[in-house]
């Protein structure tokens, strides 16, 4: 699966161990989770060596990305899985393209998480041909993604959306997001919601868990440089409130979040590795 590049601004970090059940609506222990994008210049390297860096970290749960027919980072996703597991890393989510999401492969895809014990399954990025230019483009991809969520469901697993910056632009007047958290199907289809790109777009994301209570089940957390908003900081190191967010998270319906970090001050492995230590201090304050 690929990503767009980095084009704007990067805005929150989330990192690893466990958060205080208060923190959270579910009223129990929450796991600190990596997006295991952040290490993609080192990961397809030695897969299982940075597994284990991670762990070490105190990350206890992972999003993947990457999948490709049964295979992810040059292995099978069996056999991925039960590595992750032998080292105590949950495999809790991972990153889909909307194309596979959209195609007959879709289902094989839904079993093979199932078969890891994923609880989610993400669309991260639309690209504006996929996406289109009019509010009915927009609705038929809501239509689509709720299609693929009902697959999802059926197999026990819950489906979502991940924005970046452009869902807060408009298509005939009206938000993208806003529109989106419309016409998708809570029961089908929640949303991943990048901290970061919310800011980076000039919105507040505790005005839209506000707004849409309990529809923003997992975050990405990644900071902002104080000195370039256009870049990452380390979680705890750059611009953002944490502590402010992670009040509203049984707003939110927040279950769990990711580290992802896009730019890195030094290297991607230093930066995971001080985003787990500094998260752990922001949660236990």
């Amino acid at each position: 699966m690929k990503r767009r590049d980095f084009i704007q601004s990067s805005l929150m970090a989330g990192g690893a161990l466990l958060l205080s059940s208060s923190a959270f609506a579910a009223g129990k222990k929450q796991e600190i989770g990596l997006q295991l994008y952040s290490l993609r210049d080192i990961i397809n390297q030695d897969p299982k060596g940075v597994l284990k860096k991670v762990a070490d970290f105190g990350y206890t749960s992972v999003e993947t990305y990457g999948y490709n027919d049964g295979q992810i980072f040059g292995m099978a996703f069996s056999e991925f899985g039960t590595y992750a597991k032998s080292i105590g890393l949950k495999v809790t989510s991972g990153h889909y393209g909307i194309d596979l999401a959209k195609s007959d492969k879709w289902e094989k895809a839904v079993t093979d998480a199932k078969a890891i014990g994923q609880k989610y399954m993400v669309v991260p990025y639309l690209t504006e041909s996929q996406r289109g230019t009019t509010i009915e483009s927009i609705k038929q991809i809501c239509a689509d993604l709720n299609k693929a969520g009902a697959v999802c469901k059926k197999h026990g697993i819950r489906f979502g959306y991940h924005n970046h910056a452009f869902e807060f632009d408009k298509v005939e007047g009206e938000i993208i997001i806003d529109l989106m958290l419309k016409e998708l199907n809570p029961k089908l289809v929640t949303f991943e919601l990048d901290l970061y790109w919310v800011y980076n777009a000039g919105y507040d994301p505790i005005k839209y868990f506000e707004k849409y209570p309990g529809r923003f089940e997992m975050w990405h957390v990644k900071d902002m440089s104080k000195e370039d908003r256009n870049r990452n900081a380390d979680v705890g190191t750059g611009s953002i409130d944490f502590k402010a967010l992670f009040a509203q998270a049984k707003k939110s319906g927040l279950k769990y979040f990711f580290v992802e970090q896009e730019t890195y001050p030094e290297s991607s492995i230093k930066s995971i590795e001080a985003s787990a230590a500094n998260i752990k201090k922001i949660i236990a304050a």
